[in-house]
């Protein structure tokens, strides 16, 4: 057993009054294991309940807390399998009943104290009988008590989060415990930063947060405490972004009369300013002798794909290697042939790497890259494995960034000297989360389309009005357009999801279109039957594709003009974003059909910022107000830091300043070296490495 002089953050809560090793059992299901746990377990919410109110003031359908004698208890049982222990509170006012179910319980522990005071909480209702209150929360009031000592009743009140084997009255009482010991927690930000922005201690926020004086006492303590968090997470940003700046890299020679003029050989059309702008920041950073660290932001149909070979032409024009590292099959499968189209005039080579390879063909993928025969190298995670070895890896590409957590972005650099690092994102991703998972990286974003591009139009149809869309496809293809179908998500398999599609193809074949050409393509065919389908649709031998999600990414079909989705509601939003994403690619205007009737409040939300805005950055701030960070970037795929407090969407005024502080300190004291720093420098510590952790997915 701990004695409290040795108490710390990491003692083990078992240890603490009032839990032992039974109820640590239980607290663990809230991720409680330690002291510092407990003290981070913060409430959900308050209840204010300092007013006493007379029994006979007291209204139907108002909370109140009383005060009273208990006169009598008893257990009745209305009927079979019920019991009801009901006792009388009398406090010279008025008489009001107190009723609890199935709690017989009950009746013993309140006998012992007949005649005493008790104090109860809880919501008054009329009864034929007069007034009563359901299952109250209660302490009783020993005789000379202060009634400024009782945890659930005559103070602001907090309410916890909980899980099944504790109680409120419980949890309550751990937390009082574990609070009297907040003076371990170390104070580690700085005296001047705290007095600068008026933020409490750390004992003083941790006391207020969980047993507040006053309401007016909580959001200074809450603020203290995402303060912290933020603060932490963005001097750990600040420090990498120092160490890659140290580095050394590969300064490459870039040419850029030469490697425009390679780029219009191999791209026919003009490129947008954004682009251009975009491709001269990259070539700038791969010039410089430290590594680029570059994220590349841009909507769906902006021409990252563009950007990203001009990339690799400088790097191939150095005699670098460059890699792509993809989250899915499909998406690798998709780069490689717009990469092997790109680059086969001018004799780059292109090499595919993903787990559906036989052995012989990965035998031999690997051997060219090992060689350095292979100038491009496109994969899954596939291309961090042990055994995957380049020769002069100079480039790194991390494309749909956010489904890889930063060890493996890490991993992917490792099989270079330093290569220089561009992540890239089709989600556009708000600013508060940029600020939060891309700290380190220099950011760059490409915010026009391609010129002659109409905005696509969405509409939002029930499923009755089906075949009314499926007139609206008809007179499209008539016109000489093609047609996407999206089947809907199935979540129990990948073959009931490749059933509804092949069904969907049958039906729409043989009933709806039977004189049009349907084609079908899902995640299970092989990549040479993919390949085969996809060409046949941009060559325009099939008008109509049904499909699963397999298209979401990357798919480039001008000529299809409406995308219909089946089921829209079932989508999130960033995904709906990206379907939407595959038509509106040419000078033709492009339609996109939600059909859905969503039984949910989110599932509408979600359908009505797809029909009000094209605009990504304005629907990922829509998706992250309604998933919340931890929804959209797991914690566990994503590399986003699991904060105890903070919300990036609530606080991000707050994220803001802490960058700020953070930056400030650093350029003071670029290690956090001084001995005044000594806490906070291995709080930051202790912060990234539960970061990294988070990220390793």
């Amino acid at each position: 057993m701990s004695t409290t002089r040795n108490y710390s953050l990491e003692t083990e809560v078992q240890y603490l009054r009032g839990v032992g090793p039974k109820l640590a059992q239980v607290l663990s299901k809230l991720n409680i294991y330690t002291l510092g746990d407990l003290l981070f377990h913060l409430p959900r919410r308050y209840e204010d309940r300092r007013h006493f109110r007379k029994i006979a003031h007291a209204r139907p359908g108002e909370a109140i807390t009383i005060a009273g004698k208990l006169v009598t208890v008893d257990n009745v049982q209305p009927r079979r399998n019920i019991t009801l222990t009901k006792a009388y509170l009398d406090d010279g006012s008025g008489v009001i009943e107190l009723v609890w179910y199935n709690q017989p319980y009950m009746r013993d522990t309140l006998h012992k104290l007949r005649n005493s005071t008790i104090v109860a909480y809880g919501t008054v209702k009329e009864t034929p009988f007069g007034l009563q209150i359901e299952t109250p929360e209660w302490e009783d009031l020993p005789d000379g008590a202060d009634p400024d000592s009782l945890l659930s009743v005559n103070r602001v009140v907090p309410i916890y989060p909980l899980t099944e084997g504790i109680r409120q009255k419980r949890m309550r009482q751990i937390l009082w415990n574990a609070v009297q010991y907040a003076h371990v927690a170390p104070e580690i930000l700085p005296a001047a930063l705290r007095a600068r922005l008026g933020l409490p201690s750390i004992h003083q926020a941790l006391q207020q947060i969980h047993f507040p004086d006053d309401m007016n006492q909580i959001e200074p303590a809450r603020r203290r405490l995402v303060f912290e968090e933020f603060f932490l997470l963005q001097l750990g940003v600040g420090l990498q972004r120092m160490q890659n700046q140290q580095e050394r890299g590969i300064a490459m020679r870039i040419d850029t009369e030469r490697l425009n003029e390679m780029l219009h050989r191999i791209v026919p059309f003009e490129l947008t300013n954004a682009q251009k702008r975009v491709i001269q920041e990259i070539w700038r950073d791969m010039a410089r002798p430290h590594p680029m660290n570059r994220l590349l932001q841009g909507d769906v149909g902006s021409g990252k794909t563009i950007v990203a070979a001009a990339a690799i032409l400088a790097a191939v024009d150095n005699q670098y290697q460059a890699a792509i590292m993809v989250p899915t099959e499909i998406l690798a499968e998709q780069h490689y042939i717009n990469l092997h189209r790109l680059f086969q005039p001018l004799g780059i080579s292109v090499e595919l790497l993903v787990g559906r390879l036989t052995n012989r063909q990965r035998q031999q993928a690997r051997e060219r890259i090992a060689s350095g025969r292979g100038m491009v190298a496109v994969g899954t995670h596939a291309l961090i494995q042990e055994g995957v070895s380049f020769a002069r890896l100079g480039l790194a590409i991390v494309d749909e960034q956010h489904r890889f957590g930063v060890l493996q972005r890490a991993a992917l650099r490792d099989k270079g000297v330093m290569p220089h690092l561009l992540v890239m994102s089709a989600t556009p991703i708000p600013r508060t989360l940029t600020l939060t998972l891309y700290g380190e990286l220099d950011v760059s974003i490409i915010d026009e389309l391609p010129p002659g591009r109409k905005p696509v139009k969405t509409h939002w149809k029930l499923p009755e009005e089906r075949l009314k869309v499926y007139e609206g496809v008809r007179k499209l293809v008539q016109q000489g357009r093609q047609a996407y179908v999206i089947c809907p998500l199935i979540d129990e398999s990948d073959k009931l999801q490749v059933r509804a599609a092949e069904e969907m193809a049958e039906h729409l074949q043989k009933d709806v279109f039977p004189d049009l050409r349907v084609g079908l393509l899902h995640g299970r065919m092989k990549p040479a039957e993919k390949e085969a389908i996809m060409e046949a649709f941009r060559a325009g031998d099939i008008d109509i594709l049904v499909s699963t999600t397999v298209i979401e990414v990357g798919v480039d079909v001008p000529n299809a003009a409406v995308i219909v989705i089946e089921d829209a509601d079932r989508f999130g939003l960033a995904q709906l974003h990206q379907l939407r994403g595959r038509v509106g690619r040419s000078e033709h205007q492009s339609y996109c059909v939600l059909i859905a009737n969503p039984k949910s409040e989110d599932g509408r939300r979600r359908l009505e910022v797809m029909t009000r805005t094209n605009n990504g950055f304005l629907i990922a701030e829509e998706d992250l107000r309604i998933r919340g960070p931890g929804e959209i970037f797991g914690t566990r795929q994503s590399g986003t830091p699991s904060f105890r407090v903070a919300d990036v969407v609530k606080d991000l005024g707050l994220l803001e300043v802490a960058r700020e502080e953070a930056f400030r300190l650093l350029e003071q004291d670029p290690d956090l070296s001084r001995p005044e720093h000594a806490a906070l420098r291995e709080a930051v510590s202790r912060f990234r490495h539960r970061f990294a952790l988070a990220t390793v997915s």
